[in-house]
């Protein structure tokens, strides 16, 4: 006695645009994160980020690079929600800029990266093709 299972595509999708845009995004900011340990920032006094949080944002960069493509190529739900989740904690891991002496344009690009954030997760989360 034999038996088929019939192949599950509960967890896959066809990305519509809107899924794929989110995805370029966050692909984009994936990349653009993940040399943070690599290059901390040269500031002569104690106001950069620790080294911790650096090589945390930079192992979840790398997670999230890995679940884009994933999600990319195979449509998986799951590893779109870990590419927005992973690279959300990133960008939490930024939001103590706004409440300690850095100059203005650090704070601007950390407020640029939340908004970036909050795009590409509307854009990836947003319901996608039916199949």
């Amino acid at each position: 006695m034999t038996t088929t299972a019939a192949p599950s595509t509960a967890s896959t999708t066809r990305w519509s645009t809107r899924n794929k845009v989110g995805l370029g995004l966050a692909l984009f900011y994936a990349v653009t994160n993940l040399p943070s340990a690599f290059m901390p920032p040269d500031t002569g006094d104690q106001n950069g980020p620790p080294m911790a949080i650096l090589w945390v944002c930079t192992v979840l960069s790398a997670v999230a690079l890995v679940a884009c493509v994933i999600a990319w190529r195979s449509g998986n739900r799951a590893a779109a929600r870990l590419t927005v989740g992973s690279l959300i904690v990133v960008t939490l891991t930024s939001l103590p800029a706004f409440f300690v002496d850095v100059p203005a344009g650090i704070k601007i690009l950390v407020a640029a990266g939340v908004l970036w954030t909050l795009a590409f997760t509307v854009l990836i989360l947003s319901p996608s093709k039916r199949g």
